[in-house]
């Protein structure tokens, strides 16, 4: 009789001890603690540096864009000496006309090359000063590439001259007459004139290489840590006691798209924030199993 007796104060012992255990958690009172980590700025220093700033910009090479070729003088056509659709050279004869008064023939001339269309006169048709005779198609070539709005900047004191590579083509060459060009819809492009006597033809695509500038031994900080960026801007000092970093307006020069010269405002070893208040740091990217054989990643962004 005491084994079984024994047998049930231990089962009845353990028993209250697994309740205990599972429902009444021994709990310590403790005060509350207080944030132990601290979220701070990423801080940069100023440093010496060099910056070239040069800028690609993918494009296509096009045909000039056609124009009215107009009579110069009053009188009757006597004479249409090409046809629509012809190729004609600098200074080729294009049609007769008689000049009312004083009475004398007048020749008009192909002022350059190119192909004529939309011929408006015929042999014997009235002609007036300043009406349109036919449309000249130049035989002239300028290379076009879209600019992105984030761009423009780079290009305000862009150089008149550029590289214009093309993929499987001749070696590369200048262009001229570099300007940026911005349509009605705000959209923002680049042209410049493809030389007379370099073979090209239209749709062919191009890349166009600008040098826009270059300092060796300036002062350089991060774009990203910049408000503004065109000749001028806003840096955030940090003082290091541990006060709200400071506004101070800074001088800006040479930008490249990732660093940017400073010409006035800050020192050689002064700490910045390295970002603008505001701006959004992009995170690694991260790849999940999708559970059908492939990946599924995404990237999000912090300010």
């Amino acid at each position: 009789m005491i084994l079984p007796v024994l047998l049930v104060l231990v089962l009845g012992v353990a028993a209250a001890a697994l309740v205990k255990l599972a429902f009444l958690p021994d709990v310590a009172d403790a005060a509350p603690s207080g944030p132990t980590a601290q979220i701070s700025d990423p801080l940069t220093v100023v440093e010496r540096g060099s910056i070239v700033n040069e800028l690609s910009i993918d494009g296509t090479i096009a045909r000039d864009e056609a124009y009215a070729v107009r009579s110069e003088t009053d009188g009757t056509v006597t004479a249409v000496h090409v046809a629509e659709g012809a190729t004609v050279k600098k200074g080729q004869l294009l049609l007769t006309i008689r000049q009312t008064y004083p009475v004398r023939m007048i020749d008009l001339r192909a002022p350059e090359a190119g192909e004529v269309s939309e011929i408006a006169l015929v042999k014997g048709q009235l002609s007036s000063i300043g009406s349109e005779v036919m449309t000249l198609s130049p035989a002239r070539h300028h290379v076009l590439a879209t600019v992105q709005p984030t761009q423009l900047y780079r290009l305000v004191d862009a150089p008149s001259q550029a590289a214009v590579s093309i993929s499987g083509g001749p070696a590369p060459f200048t262009c001229s007459g570099v300007r940026v060009q911005i349509a009605e819809d705000g959209t923002a492009s680049l042209r410049c004139a493809v030389p007379a006597d370099q073979k090209v033809f239209a749709g062919l695509p191009a890349v166009v290489d600008l040098a826009l500038g270059k300092v060796d031994d300036a002062l350089v900080v991060p774009v990203t840590a910049v408000k503004g960026g065109a000749g001028s801007g806003v840096v955030w000092i940090d003082e290091g006691d541990g006060t709200e970093p400071v506004e101070r307006a800074v001088e800006l020069g040479v930008n490249d798209g990732a660093m940017v010269e400073v010409v006035d405002g800050l020192a050689e070893g002064d700490s910045i924030r390295q970002y603008v208040p505001g701006f959004a740091v992009r995170d690694e990217e991260k790849c999940y199993d999708d559970g059908a054989g492939g990946e599924y990643c995404e990237t999000g962004s912090t300010w």
